[in-house]
């Protein structure tokens, strides 16, 4: 969330301050703190050499180095004291606990540990694949398998790094929500397309406005007790992160989906889905599987609301087979 954070009129929730708004004298009486949110949990060992692949392209070339060479050597680097590493990577010891902090971990300390875990899996076998990058001169066979091996890994590091208690936040929220907006350009908003005809199917009230300017004037509408889920790979997307803004502003409980929550979409995020992808190359300037690991995350989303309400999502999930049964059965000759 934003450093810069004021009250809203109903002093319920904070929402980002304009840089320039003048200093509000202290309210009285005063008003009980917001409730937190979940808190974050640290990335599991295994979905380590996903973060540095999925956050490293947004860091600083030093911290970089911190990274990479976490994720090239977790056994080595895992023996180092921050001093050590600080040195192994020519950085400084406070760009080593910058990476670690990024990277999930509450410090070094914490990063250590996850370090020597890793390693031990990749002792045993289970260590992360690493997928080549797609060459000019690459024969078809050896294209299929190389983007087969990938989205399996995209789906593998996003699993894996997906975190249960903001997934769980999110999926109370979609469960009770008046109503649910999801904000997508492009590509994403194909896959908020999905998570709408999925919530459709179990009989919750869902939109996915595919006019950025529609997105806006729909969150106008948005207030406490509805939900606004904004998709966005790179995090940084304006069409995407104004309409999630305005939800948040009005009251409605925020989701965001997203390859880089440091993007700038998670200061109006309620609660961050984090998902992970390929490298785009000269090949594929969108990479595929991008769109597959929001679609996983957007599967789990679906399943957990059903479960939570299965006694309308049944019979309504039910109803929606019943009426398109007709147009999938084959046609009698005339």
């Amino acid at each position: 969330m934003s450093s810069k954070l004021k009250e809203t009129a109903g002093g319920d929730r904070p929402v980002p301050a304009p840089a320039d708004a003048p200093t509000a004298p202290a309210a009285t009486p005063p008003v009980a703190p917001p409730v937190a949110p979940p808190a974050r949990s640290a990335p599991a060992p295994g979905a380590l050499a996903a973060k540095v692949r999925t956050l490293a392209p947004s860091m600083t070339r030093s911290m970089q180095r911190v990274a990479e060479a976490v994720a090239g050597d977790p056994a080595g680097s895992a023996a180092l004291t921050v001093t050590g590493l600080a040195e192994r990577t020519g950085t400084s010891e406070a760009t080593v606990v910058r990476t670690a902090r990024i990277l999930g971990y509450p410090g070094y300390r914490d990063l250590r540990l996850a370090l020597a875990a890793l390693a031990a899996e990749q002792a045993a076998g289970r260590a992360p694949a690493v997928t080549a990058d797609i060459a000019v001169d690459d024969p078809l066979p050896a294209v299929v398998a190389k983007l087969a091996q990938e989205e399996a890994q995209c789906l593998a590091d996003t699993a894996a790094a997906l975190d249960t208690a903001q997934l769980e936040a999110a999926v109370t929220a979609l469960a009770g929500a008046r109503r649910i907006d999801v904000y997508g350009i492009g590509a994403s908003n194909l896959v908020g397309q999905d998570l709408v005809q999925k919530l459709l199917r179990i009989g919750l009230i869902a939109h996915a406005p595919a006019d950025p300017h529609l997105a806006v004037t729909n969150a106008v509408q948005l207030r406490a007790g509805d939900v606004a889920v904004a998709i966005t790979h790179s995090g940084r997307t304006t069409d995407v992160i104004e309409p999630l803004r305005v939800a948040f502003e009005h009251g409605a409980t925020t989701l965001a989906i997203t390859g880089r929550p440091e993007g700038g979409i998670a200061q109006y995020a309620d609660h961050v889905l984090t998902t992970s992808s390929a490298r785009e190359s000269e090949l594929r300037p969108a990479a595929m599987s991008s769109r597959t690991s929001q679609l996983l995350v957007v599967d789990c989303l679906f399943i957990g609301v059903a479960q939570r309400t299965y006694e309308s999502a049944a019979p309504a999930l039910s109803a929606s087979y019943e009426a398109l049964a007709h147009r999938h059965a084959p046609r009698s000759p005339r």
